[in-house]
């Protein structure tokens, strides 16, 4: 897995390349979770070169958003290939997780604050 962050109009984007799994969640938890505690409330996880997620990394997510919750933070996530779409889908995250389908929609999702990124 390797993650590159950017910051795009004052919010993160974190593109992650290839898989999120038992081996590697726990680096991406550091790093979702150091952003969250360093303040960041708007994030973006670009998903586009993403080719698998484990239970593990599905725990990461839903533990950056209780987090991000705790400040009325936001995160969403977009570029996301349709068979990890599915994953989501099927297991809920697609219910409680903005998803765009690229980079520019969630700029502008975030950018209208919370309910707007819908």
């Amino acid at each position: 897995m390797e993650v590159m962050e950017k910051r795009m109009e004052g919010i993160v984007v974190l593109s992650v390349r290839g898989r999120i799994d038992s081996n590697t969640s726990d680096e991406f938890e550091k790093m979702l979770l150091s952003r969250v505690q360093a303040g960041e409330n708007r994030l973006i996880l670009d998903f586009q070169e993403l080719d698998y997620i484990s239970s593990a990394g599905l725990r990461v997510l839903l533990k950056a958003t209780k987090e991000l919750k705790k400040t009325s933070g936001q995160m969403c996530l977009c570029s996301i290939r349709d068979y990890i779409q599915e994953v989501l889908d099927m297991s809920g995250f697609s219910s409680f997780l903005p998803i765009h389908p690229d980079l520019g929609e969630s700029l502008r999702g975030l950018a209208r604050g919370p309910g707007g990124s819908a």
